[in-house]
């Protein structure tokens, strides 16, 4: 199966940035899509950005839209969450997934494979 490892989760006051990445690993489609989820108490899972792997189409929620950029390295075979000027609201569990084809989605149950999940708290 494939395998999601996710990293650079931890605490940023607002306004502040950062990174996370999610290196996929084992076996791997021809084609396929990358997203980026999150989810808080109370709340079912909610998608943030998403790209396809192939052509590098990108999708965003309108919450994060001119903040957060999602991208990707082919050669490292992972792809990478840029969240700038971040907000409180912004705080929760990210979760990195792979769907299998061409086209992204911004539904959870689209997806094949999910990560561990990472943390990411912002402060007042």
């Amino acid at each position: 199966q494939v395998q999601l490892v996710e990293s650079g989760g931890g605490l940023v006051q607002a306004g502040g940035s950062l990174r996370l990445s999610c290196a996929a690993s084992g076996r791997t489609f021809s084609n396929y899509a990358m997203g980026w989820f999150r989810q808080v108490p109370g709340k079912e899972r909610e998608f943030v950005a998403a790209i396809s792997w192939c052509g590098g189409s990108k999708d965003y929620a309108d919450s994060v839209k001119g903040r957060f950029t999602i991208s990707r390295d082919s050669a490292k075979n992972t792809v990478y969450l840029q969240m700038n000027s971040l907000k409180p609201e912004d705080t929760a569990v990210y979760y990195c997934a792979v769907r299998a084809g061409v086209a992204y989605s911004r539904f959870p149950s689209s997806y094949d494979y999910w990560g561990q999940g990472t943390q990411v708290t912002v402060s007042s």
